[in-house]
C-alpha cells in the first residue's frame, strides 16, 4: 500500500529539483536581449554596477596585460584609439577575470600602472577574481568585446577587429564600426564576430 504514495513523493521531489535547477541557472547573454546585471570592484577600490550606467552606452572589454594579443592591440593603438575616440560618449569598462592563483594575476596597483603606461582611456577597470561575471557573459578571450546600448540590451559581442594576426592594412575595427552606427542611430552591421586572443584565466 505504501509503494504508490512513496513513488508519487519521489516523483514530486524530482520535479521540484528540476524546477529548482532551472530557477538558479545563470543568466546567459544574447544579442538583442538585456545584458545581465553585475557589481564589481574597480582598481580604484570603488564598487561599480552595470545599473549605475542606465541610459548610457557601455563597452565591456575583457583584458589581461600578460596576454600578447592584449599587448599588441594596446601598443599598436588598435584598442586605445577607439577608447579615446568615444571617451565621454560611452562608458568603457575593462574587466579582468584572471584568477588570483594564476601566474598572470596582478594587483590593482600593478594593473593601473601598466594600463597608464599604455595610455589606456577606459572609464575604469573592474576586477572579477572569481570569474563569475566573465562566465555569465561567456567571455572566452582577452580581448573579448561587448557593447550594451542605452536600453541595456546587448548589441555587439566578439573581437575588437577582423585582424587576429595584426598584419592587415585594411582591418575592420568592429567595435569602432558598431559604436559609430549605434550612436548615429543606425542598425549595427556586424553584431557578432569571432573573438580572438588568449583564453580568460579562470580558476577552472
Amino acid at each position: 500500500m505504501l509503494k504508490k504514495p512513496l513513488f508519487i513523493v519521489f516523483a514530486a521531489l524530482a520535479i521540484v529539483s528540476v524546477l529548482a535547477a532551472f530557477s538558479i541557472a545563470p543568466e546567459t547573454v544574447e544579442i538583442g536581449k538585456p545584458a545581465p546585471g553585475f557589481t564589481l570592484k574597480g582598481i580604484d577600490g570603488k564598487e561599480y554596477s552595470l545599473a549605475d550606467f542606465k541610459g548610457k552606452v557601455v563597452v565591456l572589454e575583457w583584458t589581461n596585460p600578460n596576454c600578447p594579443f592584449v599587448q599588441r592591440v594596446y601598443k599598436s593603438g588598435v584598442m586605445t584609439s577607439v577608447q579615446k575616440k568615444y571617451a565621454g560618449k560611452v562608458v568603457w569598462l575593462a574587466v579582468n577575470s584572471t584568477h588570483p592563483d594564476h601566474q598572470d594575476h596582478e594587483t590593482a596597483e600593478a594593473l593601473a600602472k601598466t594600463y597608464k603606461d599604455w595610455d589606456a582611456a577606459f572609464t575604469t577597470m573592474l576586477l572579477d577574481p572569481d570569474g563569475s561575471v566573465g562566465k555569465t557573459f561567456d567571455a572566452k578571450t582577452t580581448p573579448h568585446m561587448y557593447i550594451i546600448d542605452k536600453d541595456g540590451r546587448l548589441v555587439y559581442a566578439g573581437g575588437i577587429d577582423d585582424d587576429p594576426r595584426g598584419n592587415k592594412s585594411d582591418r575592420v575595427n568592429y567595435v569602432d564600426q558598431a559604436l559609430t552606427e549605434l550612436l548615429g542611430g543606425k542598425a549595427i552591421t556586424t553584431a557578432t564576430s569571432r573573438p580572438y586572443g588568449c583564453s580568460v584565466k579562470y580558476s577552472s
